[in-house]
């Protein structure tokens, strides 16, 4: 009898070589606003300020702009200064309700928050601590559903939506220096990965939070750092990485998934953030997700030292990806025009035929279903 992964893989050999890149629709749109407010949605954009008022750049972005989902970080990149965004409890939840407050459309308002050492939310600014997914997963059940919960009521409290987390990444190289040596993976165990990923899940809903699981198809075998360049795991990645994907989507448990920006050659030889095999052929066709994708931030110097913005953009959305990150956090200067000019070039790209208008009504189409959870 074959075993699953086995039988995975058979099937994603056929869908590998039959899947390509998607010809775009040479079509412009006949809708302007329609494609203005789609793009708008795909785009979870990140901006400094722990307060903002009608002046700032992201209640144009998301007035004007239609801008769909932000998200919040502790640390700001560009200038190496804490509290970009996040500085105690009542600050946070005053931020979040101004945010939702300027539209009539539900906001995602993000945060990455998996404990421990992955936390925007810091115990030193007066929130409760929390514990990384290794150490609760080795305690068992009950320390992860505590820790899930403790986390879930954090959000909940802020005016938080949507945490990018459980991570599902396996622990293949506990060396690996963004994921095991910072405890970020529950278990070098895939069905443990999976079970405790399925009670953080729980725990994150419970509190009307959503969830994202990361890092598609695997960064646990990794010996690089995609935040400072490229990182190839075509030598180290192993099937058994995509299991706790393939249990939890099968079991109707995923309202988002995030693809990495590392290279597996075996599948593409583009980042599988930017690759339609990866994610139209893998993690669609062949896992049978049909919720919405994440690109990991394209801020990361795996992408941004490699592609300038329209092609980033082009890229991904050819890919398949829904949500198009843009942290404004990355190495490069903040630009507090950058939602403008990711929108003009998507709309330029869709009207020389570059980019499909289709695909783009697709996956806002996806991203308001999510929304309907809330």
């Amino acid at each position: 009898m074959k075993s699953p992964i086995l039988s995975l893989l058979l099937t994603l050999t056929l869908c590998l070589s039959a899947c390509g890149q998607p010809a775009p629709n040479p079509q412009p749109d006949t809708d302007p606003g329609r494609l203005r407010r789609d793009i708008g949605e795909m785009l979870l954009v990140g901006f400094r300020g722990t307060r903002v008022d009608s002046s700032h750049h992201i209640v144009r972005d998301i007035r004007q702009y239609h801008v769909g989902s932000v998200i919040l970080f502790e640390y700001d990149s560009p200038s190496g200064t804490r509290h970009r965004n996040v500085a105690s409890p009542r600050q946070l939840k005053s931020l979040c309700t101004f945010l939702q407050g300027l539209t009539d459309e539900p906001l995602l308002i993000s945060v990455d928050q998996e404990g421990g050492m992955v936390a925007r939310l810091k115990a030193r600014d007066g929130f409760p601590a929390t514990r990384s997914p290794q150490s609760t997963a080795a305690e068992g059940d009950d320390a992860v559903r505590s820790n899930a919960r403790l986390v879930a009521q954090m959000l909940r409290d802020a005016g938080i939506n949507l945490n990018f987390a459980p991570c599902v990444d396996v622990n293949v190289n506990p060396a690996c220096p963004v994921i095991g040596k910072m405890e970020r993976s529950f278990s070098e165990k895939p069905d443990r990965v999976t079970q405790c990923a399925r009670i953080w899940i729980d725990g994150q809903r419970q509190q009307g939070i959503l969830s994202c699981l990361k890092h598609f198809p695997g960064h646990g075998s990794a010996k690089g750092d995609t935040h400072a360049g490229l990182v190839d795991v075509t030598d180290s990645w192993q099937s058994t990485e995509l299991i706790p994907y393939r249990d939890l989507i099968a079991q109707g448990d995923v309202d988002m998934v995030m693809v990495a920006h590392v290279i597996n050659r075996n599948l593409d030889t583009l980042p599988a953030s930017l690759s339609p095999k990866v994610i139209r052929g893998l993690l669609r066709d062949s896992l049978g997700f049909q919720g919405v994708v994440i690109t990991d931030d394209l801020a990361m110097g795996a992408i941004a030292k490699q592609y300038g913005l329209e092609e980033t953009l082009r890229l991904a959305i050819l890919a398949g990806s829904d949500l198009l990150c843009l942290s404004n956090n990355g190495s490069a200067p903040y630009d507090s025009d950058l939602v403008p000019k990711a929108v003009e070039a998507i709309e330029r790209m869709v009207a020389d035929g570059r980019l499909s208008a289709d695909d783009i009504h697709t996956a806002a189409e996806r991203i308001r279903k999510l929304k309907k959870k809330l």
